[in-house]
């Protein structure tokens, strides 16, 4: 149990780093001015067009870094700097947005199984942390509160590590399409790539930070059993 906790502090350190990094780079990038001009919103149009998709909005959301595709109402949201923005950064979020819309289009497999997960993963999440506590709390008197908190967050687990194919290929598709299409010149393009692989890097870390919870619990579960 104690190595399962250690993992999980270490795995959390390295989250911290892994978003610090991402926030940095996305600064760094957010002030290199993208050679032809386009703002992310004219890029995305773009992209969402020459891909045959005519049926996905572009839309300016509130916040930072809370770029995000929605299948449910076909829309690209993007935050301001990334909608307004004429960088290499705002470049690189918007086509990897799209890269999501595209998959939509296309049926991608891992994300239409990510998809069908979310509903009963949103009602899940509501409980899953109670369910867990009192299953810790009653341990000793009974397993099956925590059996069901287990088995609800090795779903979550398994969330966690579908959305890692969809992430990796929304970014190929975006780093393909900008690169064919001259979105970026050579020296954009390796920053474009290095970007979206921090960015990346962030859900990797999440879901081995999931896989390591889990286990954390699953210990606490076996070490009443035995």
């Amino acid at each position: 149990m104690g190595g399962s906790y250690l993992i999980i502090i270490l795995v959390m350190g390295i989250s911290f780093y892994v978003q610090w990094r991402l926030k940095s780079k996305f600064e760094e990038y957010s002030q290199v001015g993208l050679s032809n001009g386009m703002s992310g919103k004219e890029i995305a149009e773009t992209m969402l067009r020459e891909s045959g998709i005519y049926d996905v909005r572009v839309l300016s959301v509130e916040g930072r870094l809370t770029d995000h595709y929605n299948p449910q109402d076909k829309t690209v949201n993007l935050s301001p700097d990334v909608y307004h923005g004429r960088s290499v950064a705002a470049a690189a979020i918007a086509s990897h947005e799209c890269g999501h819309a595209v998959q939509h289009a296309t049926a991608y497999k891992w994300l239409q199984f990510r998809s069908q997960m979310v509903p009963f993963l949103s009602i899940s999440s509501q409980y899953m942390q109670w369910i867990i506590l009192g299953g810790v709390l009653l341990i000793n008197t009974t397993a099956i509160p925590l059996t069901i908190g287990v088995a609800l967050f090795a779903l979550t687990t398994l969330f966690s590590f579908i959305t890692l194919p969809v992430e990796y290929d929304a970014s190929n598709r975006a780093l393909a399409w900008i690169k064919s299409n001259r979105i970026v010149n050579e020296r954009e393009y390796v920053m474009s790539a290095d970007a979206l692989k921090w960015a990346a890097r962030t859900y990797l870390v999440a879901a081995i930070g999931s896989l390591a919870t889990l286990l954390y619990y699953v210990s606490i579960l076996m070490g009443r059993r035995n």
